[in-house]
């Protein structure tokens, strides 16, 4: 027997950040039919600080990889208080991940990688993961150091 998302969140000690409010007019998710759009996630701490900065010059890659694994927490918050729980996510169907990254910048694939580790490790390598894309941006709103969107089945 598999153990749930909600339970695995449980039993990491991972606590879900304060979901944030719209930076504009937007919904952070929607549900059309069987699926929920979350919009572009931005990492946020859980003291409100949003992780910002360029990868390539002011953040490594590990710290942009970090950034991507908070904006992960950041929209499991999102479809934890919109959903009421985790286990109603059946899969991952796509993640769109923006990195704030310097021109000579190449690997955004692995800062994303923050991003769907969390995911896969929440939902399984099965359903934890599911198609994606990773680009560079020249910059993000408020200079955070990603933004991601991602599409979701439910259960």
């Amino acid at each position: 027997m598999s153990i749930s998302a909600d339970q695995k969140l449980i039993e990491s000690g991972i606590i879900l950040p304060p979901q944030s409010p719209p930076a504009g007019i937007y919904k952070p998710m929607l549900q059309v039919g069987n699926l929920i759009y979350l919009s572009g996630h931005v990492p946020v701490r859980n003291d409100g600080t949003r992780i910002k900065g360029k990868v390539g010059s002011v953040l490594k890659l590990e710290e942009g990889k970090a950034a991507a694994w908070q904006t992960g927490l950041n929209m499991l918050a999102t479809l934890k208080n919109g959903l009421g729980s985790l286990d109603k996510i059946k899969r991952v169907v796509k993640i769109f991940g923006m990195v704030n990254c310097t021109p000579d910048f190449e690997d955004q694939p692995t800062v994303i990688n923050g991003c769907s580790e969390l995911f896969a490790e929440m939902w399984g390598d099965q359903n934890g993961v599911g198609v994606r894309s990773a680009v560079g941006m020249g910059s993000l709103p408020g200079n955070v150091a990603v933004e991601i969107e991602a599409v979701f089945e439910l259960a």
